[in-house]
Order: structure tokens, then sequence, then C-alpha cells
């Protein structure tokens, strides 16, 4: 950017109020889910977790129509029903006592499904925001990059004023409570959204959805490994359910129909 000038370009563009308009919006809310998704972490089997947050394809759709038009397919539309199928199925199933394997049914309902379902629908805003920003108002993705960063940092800061985590980081220090396997998720997720980004990419999104099946498969057996917790009734039923729903959605996009001359 620095070489053929676009860099100088771009500063003498940037506007204080634009780049709240494209960045500073998203990246408040994308703030917001990061703190949903922690508290449903703690309250979630993985697996659950895992499909539950799939929803997020679905809100997506949802915002992408309603900001820009962008149409659906009719095979993605039955993939979406689907995909809801299994959020009811789960979020019946796992929030009633009888379903629920462990835990306080309640507080797997309020702190688990509720916040994760709540992100998933931030996430769908957020990512229309980012896509109008940049395909209507051409925003420069390298800047959105850099402004989403620094805005979503400085949310974060400002939400440790008052939250517990942020009384307890004032008390022991940030890195209080950390091992050596801590690190392991956060270099997992950082890596894991590089590769996202490489295989959408290069290899297309249809090629994604089978990384987010194989993913969902992953998921299920490490946590019977690991957890030595076999996947509830519910959970089996809806995991094929959300797979059928990822790959038929990556599938089959909508195609715009050429007119006849």
């Amino acid at each position: 950017m620095a070489k053929d000038g676009s860099l100088k370009k771009l500063a003498k563009e940037w506007t204080l109020v634009g780049s709240l308009t494209a960045s500073g919006l998203p990246a408040a809310i994308y703030a917001l889910q990061n703190s949903l998704l922690q508290i449903s972490y703690r309250n979630l089997d993985s697996l659950t977790f895992s499909m539950l947050n799939q929803t997020k394809i679905f809100f997506t759709a949802l915002f992408t129509y309603i900001i820009l038009r962008q149409r659906q397919s009719s095979q993605q539309i039955g993939a979406l029903f689907l995909l809801i199928m299994a959020a009811v199925l789960l979020s019946i199933g796992e929030g009633s006592s009888k379903g629920s394997s462990s835990g306080d049914p309640e507080q797997i309902l309020f702190y688990g499904i509720i916040p994760v379902l709540i992100a998933s629908v931030l996430s769908g805003l957020a990512s229309a925001l980012c896509q109008w920003a940049s395909q209507v108002k051409k925003h420069s993705s390298y800047l959105m990059t850099v402004e989403m960063s620094i805005v979503g940092s400085l949310c974060l800061l400002a939400s440790t004023s008052k939250s517990p985590d942020g009384e307890a980081i004032r008390r022991h220090g940030f890195f209080y409570g950390w091992t050596p396997l801590t690190l392991i998720p956060v270099v997992v997720n950082a890596l894991g959204g590089i590769l996202v980004g490489l295989v959408t990419s290069l290899a297309g999104g249809v090629r994604k959805g089978f990384v987010i099946v194989s993913a969902l498969l992953v998921t299920a057996m490490l946590q019977f490994l690991f957890e030595g917790k076999p996947p509830s009734v519910y959970c089996l039923v809806a995991l094929p359910l959300v797979i059928s729903s990822v790959s038929i959605y990556q599938k089959y996009p909508y195609q715009v129909k050429k007119k006849e001359a």
C-alpha cells in the first residue's frame, strides 16, 4: 500500500465519522458477541456450543438480505430451516431437566443457550455491516481490520471496569491462573482464523463448509475422549441436521438468473 500510493490516499480520505460508521459499530458488536460467547463456553458442553454457534449462518443470511438485499437460493432457505430445527431441538432438549446431561437446566438455558444464540444474532448483524461497508461504502479491508482491532480492544478494556473479570485482573494481574495449557486454545483459535481465511480464499466456500462439518465431528469425538461424556440424544439428532444444513448451504449458492435477450 505504501509503494503504490494507496496508503497516502486512504490517509487523506479518512474521517472519524466514516471510520466509526464502517468499522466502529461492527467492532463494538463483535466485542459484545465475544463476551457472550465466553459466558456460554462455561455452561455448555463443547458439541452443543459448536452446533448452536452455527446458527450465525441463519442470522447472517437474514441481515444480509435486510441490509444488502442479498438473496438465498431455495436450497439455502431449506438448509436454514434445518439449522433452526436443530437449534430449537437443542434449546428444548438441553434446557430441560430430562435432556440436560449435567448441571442445572435453568443455568444451562439462561447462561449457556441464550447467550450463544444472542451472540449468533450479533455475529450475523456485524457480518452484514462489514459486508455493507466493504461493498457499498468501498471501505478498505486493510483499514477496516486496523480500525476494528483498535475499537474492539478499547471496548474490551472499557468492559473490564465493571465486569468480574476486570476486578480479578486488577486484583491478581492479567495472567493470573494462566498455565502452559492456557496457550493452547489461544494459539489454536488464532491459527484457526487464519486457516479458515486461507481455505475460503483459495479453496472456496464449499470446501469451507466441509471444514465446518469436519470440525463438528472432531468436536464430538474429542469431547468423548477427553471428558468421557457421550453426546446426549438431542445432540445426536441435531448433529446430522446441522451437518446437512451447512453442507447444503455452502453447495448451492444463489445464482442470478440471466435475462433472456
